[in-house]
């Protein structure tokens, strides 16, 4: 099993910016919070703060055939049409992570132009959402 994660603007600032939001806990914490799972499972980690290395990086999904997506695209969420494009372009099935309760944040949180091509979104966990998703793809082998 082969599953992607990306992490898109501004999450490379985890554990620095606006902690209570988002905690203390930085990327580096989460990847090795996910791996130590011990899934067996190639878990490949992505974060950018560039829409276009975003993109690049989902069409690689043709050629490296990953079985899944963990996806957090942060402020890309609500404002991102090309990102859900290049998703639809090439059929990669995704859960949708956000780490705060974005529907107890500002109104413009509220749109997410990937909930509905999504298998499912998770929101308000903090970093436990990214385990419940790596969870239910492990326990269904297909993410379903």
């Amino acid at each position: 099993m082969k599953i992607l994660i990306i992490n898109g603007v501004n999450l490379n600032m985890l554990g620095k910016r606006e902690v209570d939001v988002y905690g203390t806990e930085s990327l580096l914490d989460l990847e090795n919070k996910l791996n130590a799972l011990n899934f067996e499972a190639n878990l490949e980690f992505f974060q950018s703060n560039s829409e276009e290395e975003i993109i690049n990086k989902i069409h690689t999904h043709k050629d490296e055939k990953y079985d899944f997506g963990i996806f957090n695209f942060g402020a890309h969420t609500h404002t991102n049409i090309s990102i859900r494009d290049a998703i639809l372009s090439v059929g990669f099935p995704f859960y949708e992570i956000h780490i705060s309760n974005v529907f107890a944040r500002e109104e413009f949180r509220h749109t997410s132009f990937f909930s509905d091509i999504a298998k499912g979104s998770i929101v308000g966990f903090g970093f436990d959402g990214y385990e419940f998703a790596l969870t239910k793809i492990m326990r269904g082998k297909n993410g379903s």
